[in-house]
């Protein structure tokens, strides 16, 4: 067994490693992965070992797109709940989001604030994101000096009046300051014209509000996107993608040396227009839940690499303002807790297997935020993992969450695959949804 500070070790018929899944022996010392090991390895003396069966042992998820909504709005949320959700699913590190929050991340002041509200409350390991608002282009270095892993900016109205989006000449501004620093932006991507240009009708019918987001005004603006980070040698990132028509713009640019990275979410890829229910205002995100045949596009895109990981968007908010309404609901949908087995469950009906979703939920996020020391089981990373029963099924009852509101637009699914338990840095933190005390650290960017 390599190492004299091994403390546990965990066997699993069934580890997924960056090679491939195997049967495996993971020794861990000090919070760290010592090695990976052939599966009868014996632990050593004062080792602990947990045999783990035929569970399947995966690198604990990480998930760049989560809003916190703390401090200021935490009646929708907080580091609390939304940390619990996180570990109760399997992810062991979370990115917070820069708005939805009073105040929101868009100083270095802002940021501290943040950080002070989330230090005793994270259950997971959380950092956070920058926010790129018309009037902060100053702050935007002082904030990646200060640890935040990129900046966000809306290209339309975001919701909240503190959090302004960014025209087209304050986008190039703010993304060539960023490209100065070797920052990344990360860009919710509507373009704010075609927004303007769609039919508007209030009222429950879910096809309504879907031609009041059309697929035109993320293309445009994705393909404005990456003339601004062609022009600019920048690095962008584009946020929950949900129009697949968008993907042949993607690929080009990508096969072009553009240095643009792409994100779908659980809802894009489980969820379709169709079987949505007027009044069923659980399924309102912006952009939207599009028809079955954009879904099957968007997992082509992410077969070939055009789509480069999936995260949440949990975008959570209290009951009442779910409305039955489509055009003044809140837009956000709740998955922190469900997003693996959500995302699991459509990838094996695909045929697609839990390397892919570990490449997708852990790996490729953990490398977009430079987190060097999450995303795989290999020696030298944290020792955070998520232990999956692939085949056990359960329904999803909303009470059973760990979000603040338990409000899902997954309530009755039954969906595959059980988090059995979560580890962060060799400590059990979630085991049968039974959560531990938060030993979360606060991240910043690697320097």
């Amino acid at each position: 067994m390599s190492g004299p500070d091994v403390n546990l070790v965990l066997r699993s018929t069934r580890v997924v490693t960056p090679g491939g899944t195997r049967p495996a022996a993971v020794a861990v010392a000090g919070g760290t992965i010592d090695a990976v090991l052939p599966y009868d390895t014996e632990a050593p003396a004062g080792a602990r070992l947990e045999d783990l069966g035929d569970d399947v042992l995966l690198p604990g998820l990480v998930d760049t797109h989560v809003h916190v909504n703390d401090p200021g709005r935490t009646e929708w949320e907080g580091f609390w709940t939304a940390t619990r959700a996180a570990a109760a699913g399997g992810i062991t590190t979370l990115l917070d989001m820069p708005l939805n929050s009073l105040p929101p991340t868009t100083t270095v002041e802002n940021l501290r604030t943040k950080q002070q509200v989330a230090a005793p409350k994270a259950h997971v390991d959380t950092g956070f994101w920058g926010g790129a608002i018309p009037s902060n282009v100053k702050d935007l270095r002082p904030l990646y000096e200060a640890g935040v892993f990129g900046f966000k900016c809306f290209l339309s109205p975001s919701g909240v009046e503190e959090f302004p989006e960014l025209d087209q000449e304050q986008l190039a501004r703010s993304m060539a300051e960023i490209a100065g620093f070797g920052g990344l932006l990360i860009v919710h991507a509507e373009d704010p014209h075609h927004l303007a240009e769609a039919p508007q009708r209030p009222g429950p019918a879910y096809a309504d509000f879907l031609a009041s987001r059309p697929r035109d005004a993320e293309n445009t603006a994705i393909e404005g996107l990456i003339a601004h980070a062609k022009r600019l040698n920048a690095r962008i990132h584009v946020l929950h993608l949900s129009s697949s028509d968008a993907l042949p713009l993607i690929a080009a640019a990508k096969r072009e040396g553009v240095r643009v990275t792409v994100e779908s979410c659980p809802h894009f890829l489980t969820l379709t227009a169709e079987e949505v229910p007027d009044g069923a205002t659980e399924f309102k995100c912006c952009p939207p839940i599009r028809e079955a045949a954009n879904q099957d596009a968007l997992w082509a895109g992410l077969a070939d690499g055009t789509i480069d990981c999936i995260v949440s968007d949990h975008s959570p908010c209290t009951t009442d303002l779910k409305t039955p309404d489509f055009a003044s609901a809140w837009g956000g949908i709740s998955s922190l807790q469900l997003g693996l087995p959500a995302i699991w469950t459509e990838a094996r009906r695909r045929g697609h297997s839990l390397d892919d979703v570990a490449r997708w939920m852990s790996a490729a996020p953990a490398e977009l935020a430079g987190l060097t020391r999450k995303g795989a089981i290999e020696a030298g990373r944290d020792a955070d993992f998520a232990v999956l029963a692939p085949e056990a099924t359960f329904t999803v009852d909303p009470a059973e969450l760990f979000h603040r509101n338990q409000v899902t637009a997954y309530a009755g699914k039954t969906l595959h695959g059980v988090v059995r338990s979560s580890w962060l840095r060799g400590v059990r933190i979630a085991s049968d949804g039974v959560l531990a005390e938060p030993t979360g650290r606060l991240l910043e960017r690697d320097h």
